[in-house]
């Protein structure tokens, strides 16, 4: 918008306090704003995500596993199933790979191949979902 020539650029819509804000929490609130708005959109979309956890992605490295794209969204549409359920930690089985996944946060937690689910006892879970 311009003003007798003076040209003002829209500025994004915080939520201030009142009275002075030092400069490092007014970055804090952009931070957190754009956060948020990320976080909405995808769930607004509906279809998160999945993160893996650093103890996961050792676990992963460690027994050579190795998850493709559409190995991925293979586990994410499960995630998606197991949290309509109700679910809040799930196994999920995929061929020869088992992974723990806390449905609630979206995220793997731990993985396992063949040889280490054999003799292996699955605790706090609620749920197993297994992917053909």
């Amino acid at each position: 918008m311009e003003i007798k020539g003076l040209h003002i650029l829209p500025e994004p819509i915080i939520n201030k306090p009142a009275g002075n804000t030092p400069a490092g929490q007014k970055n804090q609130s952009i931070k957190e704003s754009t956060a948020f708005q990320e976080i909405l959109s995808r769930e607004l979309a509906g279809d998160s995500k999945i993160k893996v956890s650093v103890h996961a992605q050792r676990r992963l490295a460690e027994r050579n596993i190795v998850l493709g794209r559409q190995d991925w969204e293979k586990i994410n549409h499960a995630v998606n199933k197991a949290q309509a359920k109700g679910a809040s930690n799930s196994l999920v089985i995929h061929g020869d790979t088992a992974l723990i996944v806390s449905v609630k946060n979206r995220t793997v937690i731990s993985a396992m191949d063949e040889n280490d689910m054999r003799e292996h006892i699955f605790t706090n879970i609620d749920s197993a979902v297994i992917i053909k």
